[in-house]
């Protein structure tokens, strides 16, 4: 299997929040992309098949793409599957619980702050015309740097929030910023998820660690010609890729200010294969 971009996004919209802002692209510079996808001749093929290639499985087509979305904004709902449906594109959707609105209720709480997010039934619907639905924790903490019972609950009441509102297993998971551990995945491992997507800016590959899965990610200003090079397959490294003296030491200073009770922020997806 060549290298496989799996592209990561967040909101679709023309007047996002300040906060997601850097993170967000139009519906018009969207469509753009997919057409630059299919104009390199990219196959976009669901996560699953990626994960089952990964783990030895039924090979994939010679040049494909992935396509995810983090968090669960709203406009997914009303913009990006409605643009991915017209041009029968499949789609991962990880979705952070605590930050779904419940029929006539509040959301039960997240640390992502106020946005446009999508509700229970708008997922259920989502599921129903076969976009995968992932889980993406339940309030969106920095893993790694959270006690592991806190870890725990995080990964596990996801994904038994998520099979209790769809009434199916769920599978795919993604690291809120991208961020995880070795006793992160082992988490994430026994817990049931047999795929997790982390950042990382590198290309997937049939040598990659399904619980460590890298995608590129999409920002505001991320150039045309720059997306254009990675559906040609360059701009980026292929995984399995090391983990860096600056992302360990990262990690430990996130731990660090988060016992001490000032964790760092950081904007969803900012981090990288850790």
């Amino acid at each position: 299997m060549s290298a496989v971009p799996v592209f990561v996004y967040h909101s679709v919209n023309t007047d996002p929040p300040p906060w997601i802002a850097p993170y967000t692209v139009t519906p018009r510079v969207f469509a753009e992309q997919l057409d630059r996808i299919a104009d390199a001749g990219l196959t976009v093929v669901p996560l699953r098949r990626l994960v089952a290639a990964i783990r030895g499985g039924p090979a994939l087509p010679p040049r494909c793409a992935v396509l995810t979305f983090d968090d669960g904004f709203a406009d997914f709902y009303w913009t990006v599957a409605p643009l991915l449906t017209e041009r029968a594109l499949p789609a991962t959707l990880y979705v952070t619980t605590g930050a779904v609105h419940p029929p006539g209720g509040r959301p039960e709480g997240s640390l992502l702050p106020a946005a446009a997010m999508l509700s229970w039934r708008q997922i259920a619907t989502l599921d129903a015309l076969g976009f995968e639905i992932g889980g993406h924790t339940v309030t969106h903490p920095q893993l790694d740097a959270v006690p592991a019972q806190r870890a725990w609950h995080e990964i596990v009441g996801c994904k038994r929030r998520l099979e209790d509102a769809l009434s199916h297993p769920v599978y795919a998971f993604a690291y809120p910023h991208g961020y995880s551990s070795a006793a992160v995945r082992r988490t994430v491992r026994e817990s049931g998820w047999t795929s997790a997507c982390a950042v990382a800016n590198a290309f997937a590959s049939a040598d990659g660690d399904p619980m460590r899965i890298p995608r590129l990610m999409i920002r505001a200003d991320t150039r045309p010609e720059l997306f254009t090079q990675w559906t040609r397959g360059g701009g980026a490294p292929t995984a399995p890729v090391a983990e860096s003296l600056r992302t360990k030491g990262w990690r430990v200073y996130r731990r660090s200010r988060a016992l001490l009770g000032r964790p760092v922020g950081g904007p969803p997806g900012s981090g990288t294969l850790s």
